[in-house]
């Protein structure tokens, strides 16, 4: 028997994939424990059937067919950033909140890991954990004044060479800053400065921050330095008429689009956002520490010192 809130049952969101072992046995142990206690676990369709191998899926509903978005309590996430992101494209602008138990590398993204599996479903079952709000970018791509993608990132939007560097100008606010060549630009979120934007060279910025950067990625030039905006600019990214190459957009590295020499790309920020799911109140910088294994054995700031 289903439990209920005001007559209805309650529905939560499974997202994993069936293409590792222990993701597997991660889904089978979640969705049993749903089931058990009287939560009717959903899964999309994609995932169903290819699960439906592994345990007997018809315990479970349809995303899109048996249970709308609107109609669910939390999404449960098994796996690493990329699993999330995947989530984050079924739920962004919903109230449904993501929490992810991480099943992959740094996994910055995840709030759990694999051994906690269990203390996550007993939290999330007794609504025991508090919802953050993330916001995402608006990405457009135009060339020649024709839209030629219209999309979002919850993490980045980057700009990369396909295969000669690119000369491209960049622009905020609808006013010129710079032009130069470059492997690529990543146009990044608080929650992405810990992703591709990091890799690039670019800047730590807190989740309370709001605030846009751009990042460029090997740029012949003084000025080729990452830079941050307020939330509510618009940064842009030419790729000049005189490139030989095309580029090409990814967004969250899941959503891509070819961009012809001449193709203005234009990112601001979004009015919808993804809700991620938090059991622990630790400070961001603690986030930090755990999840990149910084060194911090000369830390006495109990003491009032310092670092050593």
């Amino acid at each position: 028997m289903s439990e209920t809130v005001g007559g209805e049952a309650r529905r939560m969101l499974v997202v994993s994939h069936a293409h590792r072992v222990e993701a597997i046995t991660a889904t089978i142990e979640s969705v049993h424990a749903l089931s058990k206690a009287g939560v009717v676990p959903v899964l999309d369709a994609e995932d169903r059937a290819a699960f439906a191998p592994h345990f007997d899926v018809s315990q479970t509903a349809i995303l899109g067919r048996d249970v709308a978005v609107v109609d669910l309590e939390v999404a449960l996430v098994l796996g690493g950033d990329g699993t999330i992101l995947r989530a984050a494209e079924m739920l962004r602008g919903s109230q449904c909140p993501i929490v992810g138990v991480n099943l992959g590398h740094v996994g910055f993204l995840a709030e759990m890991e694999r051994h906690d599996l269990q203390t996550t479903l007993d939290r999330v079952l007794a609504r025991d954990y508090t919802v953050e709000e993330r916001f995402t970018i608006e990405v457009q791509a135009l060339h020649d004044g024709e839209l030629i993608a219209d999309t979002w990132a919850l993490n980045e939007a980057s700009v990369e060479k396909r295969r000669r560097m690119l000369e491209v100008a960049i622009g905020v606010d609808g006013r010129p800053l710079s032009t130069y060549a470059c492997d690529g630009v990543v146009i990044a979120t608080p929650t992405g400065s810990t992703a591709y934007a990091f890799s690039a060279g670019g800047p730590i910025v807190w989740p309370e921050v709001e605030a846009i950067q751009l990042v460029p990625i090997a740029a012949h030039a003084l000025f080729g330095r990452p830079i941050i905006t307020g939330p509510d600019s618009e940064l842009s990214v030419t790729i000049l008429p005189e490139n030989i190459g095309p580029g090409v957009l990814w967004c969250d590295g899941r959503r891509r689009t070819e961009l012809p020499a001449g193709s203005v790309i234009r990112v601001r920020r979004s009015s919808q956002s993804v809700r991620l799911a938090r059991l622990h109140q630790a400070v961001f910088s603690e986030r930090l520490v755990q999840k990149f294994r910084l060194p911090v054995s000369g830390w006495r700031g109990e003491r009032g010192g310092g670092i050593a």
